[in-house]
Parts: structure tokens; sequence; C-alpha cells
């Protein structure tokens, strides 16, 4: 795995400005100078939502024209929520028969030829498949994180990711620490050799609950898992996956390298009762790298307990810590990060734009993603059975979370994991 900062892609030049081009942007602008970039929504969620509004707060010329979700009420509420903001008038143009739903809405919306590109902020079981569609239909793509929630679904997203390469279109994912100024800033010092050789490092995602929709009696067991999808991880992949794959991507990029093998325990101590699903409220895995250096990971959601989100690295010359908005090293080359520090949700999609205007260099963060996700689903995976996951035995494992049909009715789960019992696949 060989990731650079944007810095360093600026840098090297690792492809011509202006190379890659949207082929529907471009025509538009030969038709008569028409600079709109089209945005479809998929997943009108909250995430999904807040993407569309970054990306109209990224660039004037975003327009968003599509929205697709399993479910009328949550597009009905995104496009209400998007359509009250003043500063957005004549920028959100989704008429009734650009509003899709339904299990195929995805489908519907990347037939369009006016959407450039698609934010996909569905639950993230769908990620995959979705992801795979929009590079079909030729979209460029913003994806929030987790990109799957097992490894046939990683596999799948791999490959998708270098078929988007083939054909030059951008994919940029919702690890937004990848595109914010005081991570930069630390990378580039870690790269330049401020923390010497790392020896070791940890990172933590530790919070209290988080929100919870309980069962309605209308609701078949597919609505409610999907209302519930946090909880089932089939659908999230637990919260090691859907949250703490921001850590683990940051440790990923410091050490510019994937774990070689994965110990992990955890369990249910407190969110025990039906309406948590069948996932963990806790993990505590150690990571070893290429090199044997050893990182310590540790998330959890229970509430009354002491919270910390941070990633830390330890070097032969000092230690840094870092965490939205702050970033600082103690050592040899003691410096704490000071200056702007742009939103960057906002910035992640200001990045996108560019890389398919062709302004600055190309952007295809899929195969990257990918491999944090595969991270935290090794992690998981070691957790859940108890036993020592390797890279290797993640990547090709036959592990496929999908039901065996996506329609409204009845839905069995597993029950949640027993280490020790619970079998490796």
């Amino acid at each position: 795995m060989n990731d650079w900062t944007r810095r360093e892609m600026i840098k090297a030049g690792a492809l011509g400005v202006g190379a890659l081009v949207s082929p529907a942007f471009a025509s538009r602008l030969a038709r008569g100078g028409d600079d709109r970039i089209g945005v479809g929504l998929i997943g009108c969620g909250g995430r999904g939502t807040g993407a569309a509004w970054n990306a109209l707060e990224a660039d004037p010329a975003v327009k968003i024209v599509a929205m697709a979700d399993v479910f009328q009420d949550r597009l009905d509420g995104s496009l209400g929520h998007l359509t009250d903001e003043a500063a957005w008038d004549g920028r959100i143009d989704v008429p009734v028969e650009r509003r899709f739903t339904d299990f195929d809405a995805y489908k519907q919306l990347l037939a369009l030829d006016d959407v450039d590109y698609v934010c996909i902020a569905t639950p993230p079981h769908f990620r995959p498949i979705h992801f795979e569609e929009a590079v079909r239909r030729g979209k460029h793509v913003f994806m929030e994180k987790p990109v799957a929630v097992d490894p046939a679904g990683i596999r799948r997203v791999i490959a998708a990711a270098r078929k988007a390469g083939t054909t030059g279109l951008s994919v940029v994912a919702g690890t937004q620490r990848r595109h914010e100024r005081c991570y930069l800033d630390l990378i580039d010092r870690v790269r330049s050799g401020q923390l010497g050789e790392i020896v070791s490092a940890s990172c933590y995602w530790n919070q209290g609950g988080l929100w919870v929709h309980d069962r309605q009696p209308s609701e078949t067991d597919m609505e409610y898992q999907l209302r519930n999808w946090l909880y089932f991880c089939w659908l999230s992949g637990d919260h090691i996956c859907e949250q703490h794959i921001h850590n683990l991507d940051v440790i990923n990029w410091a050490m510019d390298a994937t774990p070689v093998k994965a110990m992990g325990m955890g369990g249910r101590e407190v969110r025990t009762g039906e309406r948590y699903g069948n996932i963990f409220d806790h993990f505590a895995v150690e990571y070893e790298y290429p090199g044997g250096v050893r990182v310590q990971s540790m998330c959890r959601q229970i509430d009354g307990c002491a919270g910390r989100v941070d990633e830390r690295l330890t070097g032969t010359k000092g230690s840094a810590i870092a965490w939205p908005g702050r970033a600082e090293i103690r050592g040899e080359n003691d410096w704490t990060f000071e200056g702007d520090n742009p939103n960057p949700y906002m910035v992640e999609h200001r990045d996108l734009i560019a890389s398919i205007r062709g302004s600055e260099p190309y952007l295809n963060e899929g195969e990257r993603v990918a491999h944090s996700t595969l991270t935290a689903i090794m992690g998981r995976m070691s957790a859940y059975t108890g036993k020592e996951v390797t890279w290797e035995q993640a990547l090709a494992s036959e592990l496929d979370l999908s039901p065996a049909a996506y329609e409204f009715g009845s839905l069995e789960t597993d029950p949640a994991p027993t280490p020790g019992r619970t079998a490796l696949i």
C-alpha cells in the first residue's frame, strides 16, 4: 500500500492536471460553457443529508439533481431539510420524477445522464453494490465509510475501485481526516522523519451510546433492521467497523501499511437487550504491523464511561497525538498545529470536485478505504471468535453477511457472537 498525502501527490505530479475530466462534464462545457456539477444522493439519512450539504458548500456549481432511498419518509425529510436552507436557493432541483424509492432506487438514479457524481450514504452493507453500479454507469463517487461489512464486500469494492482507475473516475471516501489540514501536516512531518522510526501506536474511539430506533408494530423484520441498522452486523459491520475505522485508517496512513494480523476481544456488557441487535458494545484489539510494530486499538459505546477519540504514535525521536482540529509532536522536534483547519467534511467534496474537473491531480481512494475497512473487519472477526486472524485470512475469507433477498418481510439474523464458540469463517 503506497498512500501519499495530497500534498505529496501534487509535488510528484501523480497525474497531469486536467488529464481526467468527467466525460459528461466535458460534454456540457463543449456545448456552451455550463460548468454545473450534478450530484445525486443515494441514502437520505442524517449522514447522506450532511454529505449533500457539504457538497453544496464545497462549490457553487454543485446542484443536487436526484435523490434515492429505500424509504419515502427519509427522502422527503432530507429534501425538506435541504430546501429549507435559503443559501441553496435554485441549487436543489429534484422534481418528483427524480425521487426514487425501494431497493432498486439506486439503479434508477444512476441511470440519469445529468448526475456527474453520486454521494453513497446508505448503511454500509449496501456500499459494494452501489459503488459497483456507480462505476459501471460511469459516475464519479463520494462514498461514506466503511465501504463494506465483510470480506466478500471488500473484494467487490477493490475490484470496482480498480475499474474506476482504468476509466478515470474519481473516488473519495468519507474518512475525512485524510482531508483535514492538521492531519495532513502531521503526516508530512512523520514522512519527513520528525518522529524517527515508529515503534508503537494506539488509537481510540470511546464514547457513550448512540441513537436507537425502537420497533413499531407495523414494521417487518427487514424494515425494522434497516431503520435500526447500527445494531445489526450485516448492515453496519459493528461499531468497530462503522465508527472506529476513522482511527484505524489514520494508523494505516501513518504506518504506510496494513496490519499483518490481529488478536482481539470484546463483548456485550451493557447493551444486551433486543433493541441492540447482535453487535458488541466494546472491543480491544492488538494489531501487528510489518516489522513487529504493535498497535493497540480500543473502541467502546457505553454511557457513563471515560471518553477518548484520538490516535497516538510513538517513534524513536518523540511521540505524536492527533484528533479532529489538533495535532502535536513532543520530543526532539516539538510542534503544535496552528493555522486554519477548514471543515474536512466539506474539503473532501472540494477535493473530489477538483479531481473531477482536472484542476488538481486525480483522486481514487477506493482501494485504500477498502484496506482500512478490512483492518476493522479483521479485528471484529478476531474479537467475535477469540481467534488470531491474519490479513491473508481476512481478505480470502468466505464470510458474506448478505441476506437471501432484499425485500420487506421476515428476516432472521444470527445471535450475538460468543468468543470461543463462534466459528472463524
